[in-house]
């Protein structure tokens, strides 16, 4: 049963990240170089301190257009701080479950003391659901 899988089988577990403090648009690299949907935010002890998605990242540089900045900022001023995270071992389904109701891509995985561990996407997960099935048949 799908529910017995547990996350650790399928999270991606060196996930992109970038520091509260770089430049925004080094962030911004990172997510179109590696075409990603997102990053985590992390201090240099690897503590998960927020996620800066690619629509963060448009909203700073259409707000910067706006004003005529020349700069954006830093990421912190741009990410959201108050994340959803998972455990290493919980349930597969139970988090896509509360993915899917809070319309999120993607949910860092973090250890008892915050420290990201990793992440796990839909992509991963409908991964999981398309080899369980392959394992059933």
């Amino acid at each position: 049963m799908l529910r017995s899988v547990d996350l650790s089988d399928y999270l991606h577990k060196n996930p992109a990240k970038v520091l509260a403090h770089d430049r925004l648009f080094d962030a911004i690299d990172i997510i179109t170089d590696n075409r990603l949907t997102g990053v985590c935010v992390v201090t240099d002890r690897d503590e998960l301190v927020g996620i800066l998605s690619e629509m963060d990242c448009l909203r700073a540089v259409i707000a910067a257009t706006y004003n005529e900045a020349a700069d954006v900022g830093q990421v912190r001023d741009f990410m959201t701080s108050n994340v959803q995270t998972c455990q290493l071992h919980d349930n597969i389904v139970d988090v896509a479950n509360d993915m899917v109701a809070k319309g999120h891509r993607r949910r860092p995985v973090v250890d008892e003391y915050g420290k990201l561990i990793g992440q796990i996407s839909c992509r991963q997960i409908l991964r999981a659901v398309s080899m369980f099935n392959r394992r059933r048949s």
